[in-house]
């Protein structure tokens, strides 16, 4: 049996969860350097997590300083100058990126006092997979010349007292939750920077797969449009 093209092509082989988390730390890179806005990035991340071969990876990233987006070279960001500092502990009460990034996602835990600080990176900070070590918490977030998402659940009471300096820090989460869901007080400020704060539900992976498999299924099914 003769093999098609696409047999032979790397392109269209599929891409792992790694590789999608790589292209996306490629996006966070760029967000935190200015090269891409808040909506940018968060629509570019949609994209990534759509994405299922490295074909679809590699479009999303082109215009980004990064490496191939190939099976044998997953993408990752440029690396940052020598000068640039990097810290980040999932136990620790606090993530500092200079010049770099950082990313708190999945099932971690939030302190009740958190400080996240960025000076000309970017950070995110996804609070729906976390556990709260207290009834309320209080992250402090500080962007000069950078940006910091955070997405908080959608069951949560957020209070936003941000300020913004020259810069944004987004308020419009800022509401009642529901019954039972964790307290979130956003306080810090943005200098030449960004700090965006959003409400987004939840969804698992395997949710998501579920509905990428209902998808497919709907586009094999007889009489319709390939």
């Amino acid at each position: 049996m003769s093999q098609s093209p696409a047999d032979h092509d790397p392109a269209s082989l599929r891409a792992s969860d790694k590789d999608r988390e790589s292209a996306a730390e490629v996006l966070r890179e760029a967000a935190g350097e200015g090269r891409l806005s808040m909506t940018e990035l968060d629509e570019r991340l949609d994209a990534v997590y759509e994405a299922k071969t490295y074909a679809e990876l590699e479009p999303i990233v082109r215009d980004l300083p990064h490496r191939a987006i190939t099976p044998d070279a997953p993408a990752v960001p440029a690396r940052p100058p020598a000068s640039a500092v990097e810290r980040s502990d999932v136990k620790s009460a606090s993530a500092v990126a200079v010049m770099s990034g950082f990313s708190r996602k999945g099932a971690w835990v939030v302190p009740a006092d958190f400080t996240a600080v960025v000076v000309m990176g970017g950070g995110e900070l996804d609070l729906r997979e976390a556990q709260f070590s207290a009834p309320v918490v209080n992250i402090h977030a500080t962007a000069i010349m950078g940006a910091i998402a955070i997405i908080v659940p959608e069951d949560a009471e957020v209070q936003v007292t941000g300020v913004g300096l020259l810069g944004v820090f987004e308020h419009g989460p800022t509401g009642a939750g529901r019954p039972g869901g964790p307290k979130i007080h956003i306080g810090g400020v943005a200098f030449w920077g960004a700090v965006d704060v959003r409400r987004k539900p939840y969804e698992s992976k395997g949710a998501r797969k579920r509905r990428e498999l209902q998808a497919e299924r709907t586009e094999l099914e007889p009489g319709k449009e390939p």
